[in-house]
This record gives structure tokens, C-alpha cells and sequence, in this order.
């Protein structure tokens, strides 16, 4: 299955029954989906997509209407790799960017 050109196989969901159900399963399995939920009682499972996923929406997609997917893949993938991972300051990151953080995680395992 696709979504925005990247072959989906797995499809994420929350505990409620409706997704534990039979029917939902069947659906799933009948379009090739493997379904995926998190742990009992563990909320932090899928804490680091949805954040991504919060900060992509609001930060570049909420106001925008893309007129094809080709359009909204490409700005998507120009945010991913021009300024989430290059400018974007993490807060998990000690204020640093994704590619900054490794640059300097690399650098200090070399002189080690």
C-alpha cells in the first residue's frame, strides 16, 4: 500500500476496541495492512512519531494546500532534509539540530 509514494505495511492504532476488534483486523488483513498497538498502559510507544508528526503539520503543512501529492511529497522531503534535520533546534537535542548533534556525536567517539 502507498502513502505519499512510501510503501506502508504497518498501520498504527490506539488501544480502543474498535481497533482490537475483529472486524478492523479482518479489514486490515484484506488490504495487506499489519496492525500495530501500543504496549498496556504505555503511552510513550509512539511518542517520537507523533511529535514528528505534530511538528511537520503545524510547522509546514497546516496552511498550506498542495495541489498534488507530487507537490506535497516534495515539500515535505525539502523540510525533512533543509530544515528539520539541518536548522531545526531540538530541545531533546540540547538545542542543537538532528545533524549537528550527529556531527558532534561522531567527532567526539573518533577522538575517544
Amino acid at each position: 500500500m502507498m502513502c505519499l509514494g512510501v510503501n506502508v505495511e504497518g498501520l498504527e492504532a490506539y488501544r480502543g476496541s474498535q481497533y482490537a476488534g475483529k472486524a478492523y483486523r479482518n479489514l486490515l488483513k484484506a488490504y495487506g495492512f499489519i496492525g500495530s498497538m501500543s504496549r498496556l498502559g504505555n503511552c510513550w510507544d509512539n511518542a517520537v512519531a507523533e511529535s514528528f508528526f505534530g511538528s511537520l503539520k503545524q510547522e509546514r503543512c497546516q496552511w498550506r494546500h498542495y495541489q498534488t501529492r507530487h507537490e506535497a511529497q516534495q515539500d515535505i522531503l525539502q523540510y525533512i532534509a533543509v530544515f528539520y534535520n539541518n536548522q531545526r533546534l531540538h530541545s531533546y537535542l540540547n538545542y542543537k539540530s538532528p545533524n549537528q548533534y550527529e556531527a558532534e556525536a561522531e567527532k567526539s567517539m573518533k577522538a575517544a
